[in-house]
């Protein structure tokens, strides 16, 4: 399982999502700065930051999922806006994707 989180230069939100990661995995987690609107359509990046698992961003929602350069904002559990998924919503992302590949 590749863990790859896609970030605009200097997201605010790039270390909270990266120390969450931590705290959910011992996988190791790799970065890539997108710089343009061209390469964020290119990799799929619909926000920053965006979490790819075996290069598969499990939070996309199909009916918005636009790529760019924009913030990426997320919604908890209760719904509220936030900027980085839960621990709660990370493992189980990190779950279903295991589930798929077994």
């Amino acid at each position: 399982m590749t863990l790859e989180v896609l970030h605009v230069p200097d997201c605010p939100n790039l270390a909270p999502m990266l120390e969450r990661l931590a705290e959910v995995t011992d996988r190791p987690v790799t970065t890539r700065e997108i710089r343009s609107d061209d390469d964020a359509v290119k990799v799929g990046m619909a926000g920053s930051p965006t979490l790819l698992i075996d290069g598969i961003d499990p939070f996309a929602e199909a009916a918005s999922a636009e790529c760019g350069l924009a913030c990426r904002l997320y919604r908890d559990e209760a719904g509220r806006i936030v900027p980085v998924p839960s621990t709660e919503q990370l493992r189980a992302a990190l779950a279903a994707r295991r589930l798929a590949d077994s």
